[in-house]
Parts: structure tokens; sequence; C-alpha cells
């Protein structure tokens, strides 16, 4: 399972998780619940307590892995492939250049 901290601004929105079946959950933060009821990351996910859940990585992550020659760059530089794209979000979007970032989560059965 890998998951990743999503910052939406310099605020911690919530965690996107694969899970070990091949899922893709994001949770909203109860604190940014509470303290952000309107600063969702996306139009098509707002903000509420209940966690999303999807088979393929939700667009708003996928738009933030880059593409054409970045993504050759990114893929043979971290030798990630480039269809793992959970790989690629939490490899490559640390510093995006819009309002959605995310910081992989490092678990402690992995350092």
């Amino acid at each position: 399972m890998r998951r990743g901290k999503v910052y939406y601004k310099e605020y911690l929105a919530g965690m996107i998780t694969e899970t070990d079946d091949g899922d893709y959950v994001f949770q909203y933060e109860a604190e940014y619940v509470k303290t952000h009821p309107d600063l969702f990351i996306t139009f098509t996910m707002a903000v509420r307590d209940e966690p999303y859940r999807e088979n393929r990585l939700f667009p708003v992550f996928e738009g933030l892995i880059p593409e054409g020659w970045l993504l050759e760059i990114a893929s043979e530089s971290w030798r990630i492939n480039k269809n793992d794209r959970m790989g690629l979000l939490l490899a490559c979007c640390q510093n995006c250049i819009g309002a959605v970032s995310v910081v992989p989560v490092i678990e402690e059965n992995e350092a």
C-alpha cells in the first residue's frame, strides 16, 4: 500500500492511497473538512468526510503527472514504469506549479 499526503496550497488537505487490491482512495483530513469546507482540490471532489474510491487514479492526480519528454526523463531517472501512475505521482508531484501537491508517506516497514 502506497500513500501520499495531499496539500492544497499550504494546507494538508488529505491522503491519497493505493490499496493492495489496486484501488485508489482519497480522504480529506477531518481538520481540513472543518476549517476549509469550500477549498476543494477539484470541482469533482467536494470537501466531505466520506472517502472517494476509484479503480483508476483520480483525474486531478493524473493531471499532475508529467507527460511527453518530461515523463520519459522522470521514468528513466527514477526507474519507474510509465504505467505505474501512483509511483510517478509520488516521485514527481511534490513541488507542482499549481495549488495541489503530493508528498510520499514512507511507511516504517519501508524505511
